[in-house]
């Protein structure tokens, strides 16, 4: 039997937390292009009746000319789009959400580019075999107009140890 014989199970994961580092910026692609139907099912999901999502003709005489994707539907993109190079199988709980902000509007056709920047990272002072993550994540359109921003805390696992299972 030759190493190409032998077929090995390999698990996709996020990150543990000994293996994020402050300043580390994280590049999450594909980026997410928004449609209609993901506004018009997010905010019926949702109960939210903003009419600025889902009605057409009173858009257009609001400022922006046109509906707006639903602020939630971007931050939970955004944020869902660091799930697998971060936090996929390695988060044990997602602690906070502040500084939430929307400088730029983002429309149906439009690109949902995300990044994530680790801003602090400290080893969980009650919870042996866990710490505490910071991370700003920023999402832009496809011209590069920063349209979300959020700040994230989270608590990962710490890496196992010999024999250790996670």
């Amino acid at each position: 039997m030759t190493d190409h014989d032998i077929v090995k199970n390999i698990v996709q994961r996020g990150l543990y937390f000994d293996e994020l580092q402050v300043g580390s910026r994280f590049l999450h692609r594909p980026g997410r292009t928004a449609t209609e139907a993901d506004n018009v099912l997010f905010s019926s999901l949702t109960m939210n009746t903003q009419a600025l999502h889902l009605d057409a003709a009173f858009s257009a005489n609001q400022p922006f000319g046109q509906r707006l994707m639903n602020s939630m539907w971007t931050l939970s993109t955004m944020v869902g789009a660091s799930v697998s190079q971060i936090t996929q199988g390695t988060l044990v709980a997602q602690l906070g959400l502040t500084d939430i902000a929307f400088p730029s509007p983002l429309f149906h056709g439009d690109t949902l580019y995300s990044e994530t920047e680790i801003t602090e990272t400290r080893p969980s002072r009650s919870r042996p075999g866990q710490g505490i993550v910071t991370m700003v994540h920023t999402g832009r359109n496809q011209e590069d107009a920063v349209v979300a921003t959020a700040t994230r805390v989270a608590l990962l696992w710490c890496a196992p140890t010999d024999g250790e299972d996670r």
